[in-house]
């Protein structure tokens, strides 16, 4: 028997409540097992699809819940019409103004950046050490116009925003106080930048992580290696590195020859013949060296020839040194040795 205070029509306006309320409860469950479950199969886009789709159907199943309880539609839009357009009509001087400020601030931090884009193209020091500062400033330009356009936005819509300037000796206590480790990352950052400890395109070792320097920030650097991993570093985390870019390379391969061998004939051998390996790789600064015997193993003598190239382009030339120098030994009936078992039977 129905309740006197509810009539037979509510009854079922709250049973279609109760109902759609339940399936909408069910598929965000079996939505979010399902993208828990399949995420990694999953695109992006179809992702994307399925919370669109959820949204869609939230939205529906509320607003058809709002029309079974005859919620007046028309009336909320019109107040909402009629109190966007008195607002607008009010505020359209401020809107326009804030819209040139904002467009302003975007036009500055492009042109910087345009402006400072092409800076350091070339791989020599001085155009590295330009790159480096080019990239500092448009980080400062960018944090620069960013506080002032909001402060003068703030200030077109009637906020008092001298209290906040007056503010910001007291804000810098209190980030002094609360944020030492972001004050000295900025101070890292400075010292690294004006000390030129490292500069854009250098490449370095931090914490066992080498690579190239792709990016230097106020507050973090950027570090590239050659199969593009992206390591950031806090300036402050940057205590001990190594910087591979101040000085030529050294390629350097190690080789061994028989006992039987002679080891001076081997090395004034190598002497001669390396010399061809300048021409082969443009990036070698000088003549090839065999510096002599760095071992005596087991069951070859040791030897170790190196060649100076430019900055970080010795690994192609340590491979095309090794390659060339089986050839000239083959070539002169030089035995390389190489593991061998000698079994022997008393019978």
């Amino acid at each position: 028997m129905l309740l006197p205070f509810l009539s037979q029509s509510a009854w079922v306006n709250a049973g279609f409540t109760i109902g759609i309320l339940a399936i909408l409860i069910v598929f965000f469950i079996f939505e979010n097992k399902l993208i828990k479950k399949y995420e990694e199969r999953l695109s992006k886009f179809t992702i994307i699809v399925i919370y669109i789709a959820s949204f869609l159907l939230m939205t529906g199943g509320l607003l058809f819940i709002l029309w079974l309880w005859s919620f007046d539609y028309s009336t909320l839009i019109q107040d909402i019409q009629d109190g966007t357009l008195a607002y607008i009509e009010a505020s359209l001087g401020r809107m326009i103004a804030s819209i040139l400020v904002f467009f302003l601030s975007m036009m500055i931090v492009k042109i910087a950046k345009i402006a400072l884009k092409k800076v350091g193209v070339k791989a020599t020091p001085l155009q590295k050490r330009k790159k480096t500062i080019a990239k500092v400033t448009l980080s400062i330009i960018r944090y620069t116009v960013g506080i002032l356009s909001i402060l003068i936005i703030l200030a077109i819509w009637g906020v008092n925003v001298v209290p906040a300037l007056a503010g910001l000796g007291i804000m810098g206590l209190v980030i002094g106080l609360g944020a030492q480790k972001f004050i000295n990352d900025l101070i890292a950052g400075f010292f690294i930048i004006f000390e030129q400890h490292f500069d854009v395109g250098d490449t370095v070792e931090v914490k066992g992580f080498k690579g190239q320097v792709s990016d230097i920030g106020l507050k973090t650097t950027r570090i590239k290696n050659w199969k593009g991993d992206v390591m950031i570093l806090a300036n402050g985390e940057i205590t001990n590195m190594i910087n591979y870019s101040r000085n030529p390379s050294i390629a350097i391969v190690d080789f061994g020859i028989a006992y039987e061998e002679n080891v001076q004939a081997v090395i004034e051998l190598l002497n001669k013949e390396l010399i061809v390996l300048k021409t082969l790789f443009p990036q070698v600064v000088e003549d090839p060296t065999v510096v002599g015997v760095t071992n005596l193993d087991a069951s070859q003598v040791t030897l170790r020839a190196i060649v100076k190239t430019e900055n970080e382009q010795h690994y192609a030339v340590e491979r095309g040194m090794r390659k060339l120098i089986k050839e000239i030994l083959n070539a002169n009936n030089i035995e390389i040795p190489f593991p061998q078992i000698v079994v022997s039977n008393k019978e």
